[in-house]
C-alpha cells in the first residue's frame, strides 16, 4: 500500500471580495431567538419555542427504503423508531443538519428531523423536538439543495435556483419562493448572510457572490473548471474543481478565495467530485476512482491520497481520527491518513455484493464519537467506536431495508 501526499502552498494573491458581514449570537439565524422578543430574563439564552435545548449531542438517522417507501427515523438517544411519511423511488437522500431531503423523480420530499445544532463558534446549541412531515419541493432527483440558518437554495438540474424561507420550513410550511435571476453552474451555497454561486461565462464557470434577492454583490473573476462537490467547513466553503478546490471564506468584512489545486495532473475519473466529513471538522474526504481516497485538509491547504481498496463509502471525523473506509469487502477499515497504513478493519458488515455508486450504496456518517453503516440487505444500522479499533458498540434492528441513511442533530 503505497501513500502519495501533495502539499500545495496557500495561493500567492488572495480575492478580496468587497461584500459585508454582520455576525453575532444572538442573529446567527431562525433557530435563535430575536434579541428584542422578551428581555433576558424572560426568556433564556438560545430558546427556541417548542424545542428542548440539550447539553449533548440529539442525532438521528433517517431511513428509506425507496422500493416501497417506507421511511424511518431512529433516535440514536434513546434507540426509539419513528415512522414517518412514505416515500417511495428515491434515489438520493441529503440533509441539512436538521431536515432530510428524499429526492425522487417526481420532486423532493422534505422530513423535519427534530434534532438540529446551532454553533456560534465559541459554544454551541443542541436541539430537539418532535419530528415531521413537512412535504414536497418541486424539485426532481438531481435537484441540489443547501442550506443555513435562513433560507434553503433549491437548485435544479438546469441551473434554477428556489430560496425558501428556512424559518417556514421549522413551521412545517412550505411557502413560495424567491426565483433567482439566471442559471448556476452546480449548487448555490447560503453563506455568511450572502449566497455563493457558479455562473457560466465564455465556457468557464465564474464565482459571484449573491445578496439573498439574487443581486450580484462581487465578481472577483475566479474560475473553477467543472465544479462539481461542495462543502461547509468552519474555515469556509470548499468547491470541488477539475485541478482541486477552492476555498472562499469571510474575514474582517470581506470574502477571498483561495485555489488548493492538486499539485499534479488527475484524470477526471480519480478527481474529488463528492466531499464527506463530520460537520465541523475542517478535514473533508473523497473517492479518488474505485481504489483509493482522497484527503483534504483545510487548515493545512493539502491534499493526501491515500491507496486502500475498492471504495463504497468513505468518512473521517478529523482532527487525528482514523480515515474510515467501507470496501467491497463489506468490512470497514481504518486508515491512519499520514502513514496511509490500516490500522483496524471490522467483520463484514454488509449482506451480499456493494459497489459505490451515486446515491444507493451504504454510506458512513460520522459524528464526535461514533460512526454509523446501514446494511439494506439484514436490516440493520452499526454504530461504530472508531476510537476503539472500529469496535461495535451498538447494532439497530429494523423493520424496514434502510437503503438511503442520513444523520441529523451534529
Amino acid at each position: 500500500m503505497t501513500v502519495r501526499r501533495i502539499v500545495t502552498p496557500w495561493a500567492s494573491t488572495a480575492l478580496v471580495l468587497t461584500a459585508l458581514l454582520t455576525t453575532s449570537c444572538g442573529g446567527a439565524g431562525s433557530n435563535t431567538a430575536s434579541p428584542g422578543a422578551s428581555s433576558p430574563s424572560a426568556v433564556p439564552h438560545g430558546h427556541v419555542e417548542g424545542a428542548r435545548e440539550a447539553a449533548e449531542q440529539q442525532s438521528r438517522l433517517l431511513l428509506n427504503d425507496p422500493a416501497d417507501g417506507d421511511t424511518r427515523i431512529l433516535d440514536l438517544v434513546t434507540g426509539q423508531v419513528h415512522t414517518t411519511a412514505q416515500v417511495k423511488d428515491a434515489v438520493r437522500l441529503g440533509t441539512d443538519g436538521r431536515f432530510g431531503y428524499l429526492h425522487t423523480p417526481g420532486g423532493t420530499h422534505v422530513l423535519d428531523s427534530g434534532v438540529w445544532m446551532v454553533d456560534h463558534g465559541d459554544h454551541v446549541h443542541y436541539y430537539s423536538a418532535a419530528t415531521r412531515d413537512v412535504g414536497e419541493l418541486p424539485a426532481g432527483s438531481r435537484a441540489q439543495v443547501r442550506s443555513d440558518a435562513a433560507v434553503t437554495a433549491v437548485t435544479d438540474e438546469g441551473g434554477r435556483t428556489l430560496l425558501y424561507d428556512r424559518s417556514e420550513l421549522e413551521q412545517g410550511k412550505i411557502t413560495s419562493p424567491v426565483t433567482l435571476p439566471g442559471t448556476h453552474t452546480g449548487a448555490v451555497v447560503p453563506y455568511e448572510e450572502h449566497l455563493l454561486a457558479f455562473r457560466n461565462r465564455s465556457g468557464t464557470a465564474e464565482l459571484v457572490v449573491l445578496d439573498r434577492r439574487g443581486n450580484r454583490v462581487a465578481s472577483p473573476g475566479v474560475t473553477c473548471a467543472e465544479p462539481r462537490g461542495d462543502a461547509v467547513t468552519r474555515r469556509g466553503v470548499i468547491f470541488g474543481c477539475a485541478d482541486g478546490a477552492l476555498l472562499v471564506r469571510a474575514h474582517n468584512g470581506a470574502f477571498t478565495a483561495e485555489a488548493i489545486p492538486y499539485g499534479t495532473h488527475v484524470p477526471a475519473t480519480e478527481r474529488a467530485t463528492v466531499f464527506r466529513h463530520r460537520p465541523g471538522s475542517d478535514t473533508l474526504t473523497a473517492a479518488a476512482g474505485d481504489d483509493a481516497v482522497w484527503v483534504l485538509d483545510v487548515a493545512e491547504r493539502t491534499w493526501t491520497r491515500v491507496d486502500t481498496g475498492p471504495v463504497v463509502a468513505v468518512n473521517t471525523a478529523g482532527e487525528g481520527s482514523p480515515l474510515l473506509v467501507l470496501e467491497t469487502d463489506g468490512s470497514l477499515h481504518g486508515y491512519d491518513i499520514a502513514t496511509g497504513e490500516r490500522t483496524a478493519r471490522t467483520k463484514s458488515l454488509l449482506t451480499g455484493t456493494w459497489a459505490r455508486t451515486d446515491g444507493s450504496a451504504p454510506v458512513i456518517e460520522v459524528d464526535r464519537s461514533r460512526a454509523y453503516v446501514n446494511d439494506p440487505e439484514s436490516k440493520k444500522v452499526f454504530e461504530i467506536d472508531y476510537n476503539d479499533g472500529l469496535r461495535i458498540a451498538r447494532s439497530f434492528d429494523l423493520d424496514i431495508r434502510p437503503v438511503l441513511m442520513a444523520e441529523t442533530g451534529r
